[in-house]
């Protein structure tokens, strides 16, 4: 076996460190890392300065802020290791002194490298938890997946394309179509649901999850949809910590044999009805979010002709941001969506998945992106 020159292994621990990205997209990565640990820490930070509050006075006051909202991210004992770290590195002793028998003696205490030290070990239990963490976040999104559809049912008189695209490991968007149970082949009706629970990552994802099974077991009891939407809507109220974490919700039952969509919008985006003629409706008749309070619902009724389009999303793709917090706006989606009136579902949505990373460039995203496209054939 040939041995490695200094040059191989320098190359290949770089390369193993790097995971072979080049500079620039090192640098952009430390830039977006940067900007997500501010936005973290500076949540607990008061940035008002009062008039009569020297500049100077101030800045050393959110300097002290950030510093204990980082310290508060930590548990007590790991606290204490970050302080006394702290102190070891600004603490270097030497000292002589003479001993009665007229013998020089000297002490030397370099707290730089013991502060080091400390450093490095609270970084790598920090490493730790995050690794576990990370374990379990990649559990919880492989769950997450099961609960979602992996690609469009067949529907007689539509053709449907979906996509979500998650700020975080986990989502709190929620799409699906799926046939409503206990009707006969003849009223067969499909169900259209696109949900957005308020918040990201874990707790969005789990009330996301209670949404999917109360709509999966509250749909196959008979009844309008509005009175769905009403019981989903009091199931939520029970698990919405009184009204804080509520859910906007598009829900659809669509009857093919009729093409007619009856719908409930609960405080979600209006979704577009794009006509083939080249007309735009809103569908928004509904009612508030689900889980505020009980409330009634109204409910709307569309006709779909063949080569109309809908478009239903959450507030994700509208309210993407680029570098310059410009926002992408339903504008620049109904652009794309009379752009590609011609291409199928699966097609166009790709494209407006596109036009926003064209739009946003490297600016990183702050909600959840889901789209779902359902054209009339």
């Amino acid at each position: 076996m040939q041995k490695q020159t200094f040059r191989e292994r320098a190359d290949h621990f770089w390369l193993r460190v790097t995971e072979g990205m080049q500079m620039n997209e090192l640098w952009g990565q430390f830039r977006t890392d940067a900007r997500t640990s501010y936005r973290l820490y500076s949540q607990d930070v008061n940035a008002a300065r009062d008039t009569e509050v020297r500049r100077g006075r101030h800045f050393l006051n959110m300097a002290g802020q950030f510093f204990w909202a980082v310290m508060e991210k930590l548990t007590p004992a790991r606290r204490v290791l970050l302080l006394v770290a702290l102190v070891f590195l600004f603490v270097n002793i030497d000292s002589t002194w003479q001993g009665k028998t007229g013998e020089v003696h000297a002490f030397s205490f370099g707290g730089s490298f013991w502060g080091g030290l400390l450093l490095l070990a609270l970084l790598i239990m920090e490493v730790g938890d995050r690794v576990v963490m990370k374990r379990d976040l990649q559990i919880a999104k492989e769950i997450q997946a099961w609960l979602l559809p992996a690609s469009p049912p067949q529907v007689p008189g539509l053709d449907i394309a979906f996509a979500t695209r998650p700020a975080n490991t986990v989502a709190g968007d929620y799409y699906d179509v799926f046939a409503r149970p206990g009707r006969g082949p003849e009223e067969r009706t499909f169900l259209i649901a696109i949900a957005d629970v308020a918040g990201k990552s874990v707790p969005a994802a789990m009330l996301m999850a209670t949404f999917q099974a109360s709509l999966k077991t509250l749909c196959g009891t008979p009844g309008p949809l509005t009175e769905l939407v009403c019981q989903i809507n009091r199931y939520a109220c029970s698990n919405s910590q009184n009204g804080r974490r509520f859910t906007t919700a598009f829900i659809g039952e669509y009857d093919p044999a009729l093409r007619t969509l009856i719908y409930v919008n609960a405080g979600h985006n209006n979704p577009i009805l794009l006509r083939r003629s080249g007309s735009v409706e809103r569908l928004d008749k509904g009612g508030m979010p689900l889980g505020i309070m009980d409330a009634s619902y109204e409910s709307g009724e569309v006709m779909l002709e063949p080569g109309d389009w809908l478009a239903a999303f959450t507030d994700g793709v509208i309210e993407a941001e680029n570098n310059g917090q410009q926002q992408y706006g339903e504008d620049r989606l109904l652009v794309m969506l009379r752009w590609g009136m011609g291409l199928t579902p699966a097609m166009l949505l790709n494209s407006i998945l596109s036009d926003i990373d064209r739009f946003v460039v490297n600016a990183p995203q702050h909600d959840d992106i889901t789209c779902m496209l359902l054209r009339s054939v």
